[in-house]
């Protein structure tokens, strides 16, 4: 029987992996509905399961419950295990079985693997594949290795410290941001090698595979490297040093984030700071505390993202540095967009800006249905607004009692004042 023209349209590559990603939410769905993945009585609630699974598959590391004691340890490894998935991507996870155990790849699931790890060409797929596989798992276990290490060198049990190293390594490489330990990698503060080794981690995951294979073939030649890695390794390096310099500038003197700090850990954790927003999104810091600039600097490195054909987000570093290109051949008033002495076919130019534009208006998009969704967000005065609640007037004249006395004022407090300050006292 011959095939449709709407069967063949769902057997396209793109939505082959679309539909592998939804099928492994939904079984992660089911996983964590189980009495035995959640600590909470009766089992975990569907939206709760839902949303982690979610978060866990697309590497977005969101949360709607604390994941070290809403989940028990099975729950954990289920979390795990659906963010490896979605790291190795579904199709290739797929096609990996398929080697292995067939060894055999039909030019579908080459086409479908080639789409998911952003490559060209159809000819040595397994061994691409294959590859991928190994360069993951040794960089996961080389993470975990030296987090086992210093854990163990913090105090904790060897247990303890195989489990949370394991799980940290492989989440650090991931992207993933979701952490097992009580307050996250703000535990870890005070601990400059273990912040760094999940801060490499992360880095070496949110460079992308075909960067990393072009290393491997050429690591001593530049010249040959391609613009996508070029552009890529440049971006990443800029952006890495940028995020560093000016989160730890403009919370150096920050008394509730880096401000209590001693030097090297103010380096540390500023450093730590600006490489997790762009990929990751593990907080050595409370993001509640952060200055205005601050947060706003780092919604600019989360749009950038990693190299493209990584576990990264974003627009894809790569797509950010060619519009920076053209850009600048635009003011210059150039007729050709070149970098690296290399020019940028005009199809490669409109690619970026459509990526650029869709993102933008997906985010405002997004941004808007928060808002108007959600009233404690929304208030009747703005975003840093909520709803007067009871108690609210007495607790800011109180802290206005405390500021007069050279004390700080609780920050989750503040939107109460811009409600009370006009506000005459009761009798």
């Amino acid at each position: 029987m011959r095939p449709t023209a709407r069967s063949r349209q769902f057997r396209h590559p793109a939505r082959l992996v679309v539909a592998g990603f939804a099928g492994v939410i939904a079984i992660g769905t089911v996983l964590l509905l189980l009495p035995v993945a959640t600590t909470a009585p009766g089992g975990a609630s569907f939206h709760n399961a839902v949303f982690q699974a979610t978060a866990a598959v697309t590497l977005a590391g969101l949360g709607i419950v604390d994941v070290p004691t809403y989940w028990s340890p099975t729950g954990q490894a289920i979390i795990l295990g659906l963010t490896q998935v979605g790291a190795l991507g579904i199709v290739t996870s797929s096609l990996v079985l398929i080697v292995l155990i067939a060894r055999r790849v039909g030019l579908r699931g080459r086409l479908a693997a080639q789409t998911e790890t952003h490559t060209t060409g159809l000819g040595g797929m397994r061994r691409l594949v294959v590859g991928i596989v190994v360069f993951t798992l040794a960089a996961q276990a080389l993470a975990s290795a030296v987090l086992f290490a210093l854990l163990l060198g913090m105090g904790r049990s060897a247990g303890d410290a195989a489990w949370e190293g394991l799980f940290h390594g492989v989440a650090a490489f991931n992207n993933t941001g979701i952490s097992i330990t009580p307050g996250g990698a703000a535990a870890f503060t005070g601990e400059p090698a273990i912040l760094a080794t999940m801060a490499v981690a992360v880095v070496v995951g949110g460079l992308g595979f075909p960067v990393w294979l072009e290393l491997q073939r050429n690591p001593r030649r530049p010249s040959r490297w391609s613009l996508h890695a070029k552009l890529t390794l440049a971006a990443t390096g800029i952006l890495l040093a940028l995020g560093t310099v000016v989160i730890t500038a403009l919370e150096w003197s920050n008394p509730r984030t880096l401000g209590g700090m001693s030097v090297v850990d103010r380096v540390v954790n500023g450093a730590f700071a600006g490489i997790m927003p762009r990929t990751a999104g593990f907080a050595s810091l409370d993001y509640g505390e952060l200055n205005t600039d601050s947060l706003l600097f780092t919604e600019m490195l989360m749009f950038a993202g990693g190299g493209s054909g990584s576990v990264a987000g974003g627009i894809k570093v790569s797509t950010l540095a060619l519009l920076v290109f053209v850009v600048l051949a635009e003011i210059r008033g150039e007729a050709e967009v070149n970098a690296f002495r290399r020019r940028i076919p005009e199809a490669v130019q409109r690619q970026a800006l459509t990526v650029a534009a869709l993102s933008i208006n997906t985010i405002v998009i997004g941004a808007l249905v928060v808002l108007a969704s959600n009233d404690r967000l929304r208030g009747d005065g703005g975003l840093h607004h909520r709803r007067p609640q009871h108690g609210d007037h007495r607790r800011a004249q109180r802290d206005r009692a405390h500021r007069a006395d050279g004390a700080d004022v609780p920050r989750a407090r503040r939107s109460a004042y811009s409600w009370c300050r006009a506000r005459p006292a009761r009798a």
